[in-house]
C-alpha cells in the first residue's frame, strides 16, 4: 500500500462548492480507479484554504499509471482546477514497517 498526500489550496470563499466537489469527484471518478482503497480530506485550522486530501492505494502505478495516465484523470482536474488558488503538490509514501 502506498499513501498519496495531495496539498491543495482554494480560492478564499469557496470551501463549501470545493468540499462538495472533491467529495463527488473522489466518489464517481477516483473510486472506480483499480488499486484505489480509501480516501480521508482535510481542511487546515490555521489556513481554512488548505486541504490536504490522503489517498491510499494498492500499488503506486495505480495512482501514477492507471489513473493519471487513464481517461478519469482529465475529468478529475476538470472539477479540482476551478478552485485551485496554486498548483497542488503531490508525493507519495510508503508504510515504515
Amino acid at each position: 500500500m502506498i499513501v498519496e498526500f495531495v496539498d491543495i489550496r482554494i480560492r478564499p470563499g469557496e470551501n463549501a462548492s470545493f468540499e462538495d466537489a472533491i467529495q463527488q469527484a473522489i466518489s464517481n471518478l477516483i473510486g472506480r480507479v483499480q488499486g484505489f482503497q480509501s480516501y480521508q480530506i482535510h481542511r487546515g485550522i490555521e489556513s481554512p484554504e488548505r486541504y490536504m486530501l490522503q489517498a491510499c492505494w494498492d500499488t503506486l502505478e495505480d495512482h501514477t499509471v492507471k489513473f493519471r495516465q487513464g481517461p478519469l484523470y482529465a475529468e478529475w482536474l476538470a472539477v479540482i482546477r476551478p478552485f485551485a488558488a496554486a498548483q497542488p503538490n503531490v508525493e507519495h509514501f510508503a508504510p515504515v514497517p
